[in-house]
């Protein structure tokens, strides 16, 4: 939900927005289950959980309401929900903060509303949170059901991925009736002995349909982190050609890699070399790859997290047939582009296998594209499903598709549209740093979430590039804005 949320508001619907429909929902749910002159109680934390609660107080003019803060308003997490707290005030609604958890008592409301933590926090609720749910247990024991208990989004103290209570033996969770959650719901919610209600914040289809900034939510550095935690990357690449491995080599480094190790042959190894000192080069003896270099590649392979095949090893059939068996002997990630990509359908293999191919390249491996993004999306689900395998075919708009490793997944392959880049990019070379930069996102997340913020950052290294060198720009123009693209979005 917080990637839905930045790539919502990349899409122009801010977060007041999305708070003031959800809060409006959430005011709709109780009024269901109030009547007018009830007592509201809204128990309410210092997060965008506490703010939908602040804007449903508004909402709520027939209702007698007081709304609990728990902690001092200045610190309140979020400026939009330091604003609808601010205009309570304004608005002379009855409001009591609470910073000392054993002064927090209520009266005899007529429903709770539990607005504490959100779908964000993980972990057992600590004070003064801790003794709020108490509180509201003790009040829905002593109350019996015709005092409901409406939680937003997720009850307090619940993992929302799980359904079950959050931290150690001596959790507490919020025990309700009532569950509002916003835009789709969660996975753990369908184990509570609770009625739920999805309601629609206005989150357009686009964000959760394509990528966005939220697609690069938790691919940052550990400050904590030492050489080798963020990823080393094995290219196996060139012969015919030396620039195209030594590009994505690059792109793996400025992706965030912390080494690129690159497998090609000796013939063009020390111009790959010659192009950075960063790298870190294996000769391969001849001038192409074959099946006498396959050992040597799985022994380099099991010093790394990701390996990426392909770029610049050329069409020969003895360069396939290593290929292919390399792939049958390797059980761990796998970038796969180029030349390589056709041998990948044929191969039984244990890897977790990215491919991304162009749409003619993905024509020769057996699938179908279409001129329309949403057809062409469709059929690369469908071939991706086939194939068992993460695809990233790229083109005007890429698809992403494969299976999420997510909490309540149903192991069905899904799809991205990713809708950065611009024509400049179809210059040689671009394709071979967007598999450097998969590559390198591969050793960090999922090969899904790889593939779709590999695709999105990508785009947006080409489109910063177009916008200094238009339709002139060069693939290497792409790598040195990658960080700015990755990091600073």
């Amino acid at each position: 939900m917080a990637a839905v949320d930045a790539n919502a508001a990349a899409l122009g619907v801010s977060p007041a927005r999305l708070m003031e429909s959800a809060g409006g929902a959430l005011a709709r749910e109780v009024l269901t289950v109030s009547d007018p002159g009830d007592t509201i109680a809204l128990v309410c934390g210092r997060g965008n959980n506490g703010g939908d609660a602040f804007v449903a107080a508004r909402h709520l003019t027939d209702r007698n309401v007081v709304v609990f803060l728990l902690g001092r308003p200045t610190t309140i997490r979020t400026t939009v929900a330091r604003n609808n707290w601010d205009i309570l005030d304004e608005s002379e609604i009855q409001t009591s903060v609470v910073t000392d958890s054993t002064d927090f008592e209520f009266d005899s409301p007529d429903v709770v509303v539990d607005a504490l933590l959100g779908t964000g926090v993980q972990g057992a609720p600590r004070e003064p949170v801790r003794t709020a749910v108490e509180r509201i247990n003790d009040w829905r024991a002593s109350s019996g059901v015709d005092s409901p208990v409406v939680a937003v989004d997720v009850p307090t103290g619940i993992d929302a991925d799980t359904g079950n209570p959050a931290g150690d033996a001596d959790h507490v969770a919020v025990d309700a009736d009532r569950i509002v959650t916003f835009h789709d719901e969660k996975p753990g919610l369908a184990s509570l002995d609770a009625t739920v209600t999805v309601a629609s914040i206005g989150i357009p289809a686009a964000a959760t349909q394509c990528t966005g900034p939220g697609t690069l939510l938790g691919l940052g550095r550990d400050p904590d982190s030492h050489k080798g935690d963020n990823g080393a990357v094995l290219v196996v690449g060139g012969g015919p050609y030396a620039g195209a491995p030594t590009l994505t080599a690059r792109a793996a480094l400025r992706a965030g890699a912390d080494l690129a190790h690159v497998a090609c042959p000796s013939e063009v190894a020390d111009t790959v070399q010659a192009f950075s000192q960063n790298l870190i080069v294996h000769p391969l003896s001849g001038a192409a790859l074959d099946l006498s270099h396959v050992s040597r590649l799985t022994s380099l392979a099991t010093d790394v997290d990701t390996v990426v095949i392909g770029p610049g090893l050329g069409d020969a059939p003895a360069t396939a047939d290593a290929v292919a068996a390399f792939l049958a002997e390797y059980d761990r990630r796998a970038v796969v582009d180029a030349d390589a990509l056709r041998v990948v359908p044929d191969v039984d293999t244990d890897a977790e296998v990215v491919c991304t191919p162009h749409q003619g390249e993905l024509r020769e491996m057996g699938g179908e594209t279409d001129a329309d993004p949403v057809e062409r999306a469709r059929l690369v689900r469908a071939f991706a499903a086939d194939i068992e395998h993460t695809l990233l075919v790229k083109g005007r708009q890429d698809v992403i598709a494969g299976v999420p490793v997510e909490p309540g997944h149903d192991g069905s392959v899904i799809t991205r549209r990713n809708r950065t880049g611009n024509p400049g990019m179809t210059v040689g070379g671009t394709g071979d740093v967007l598999a450097g930069v998969v590559g390198a996102l591969t050793a960090r997340t999922t090969p899904f979430v790889a593939a779709a913020a590999g695709a999105y950052v990508n785009g947006l290294a080409g489109d910063a590039a177009a916008n200094v060198n238009g339709h002139g720009l060069v693939a290497t123009d792409l790598i040195d804005r990658l960080p700015q693209a990755l990091y600073d979005e």
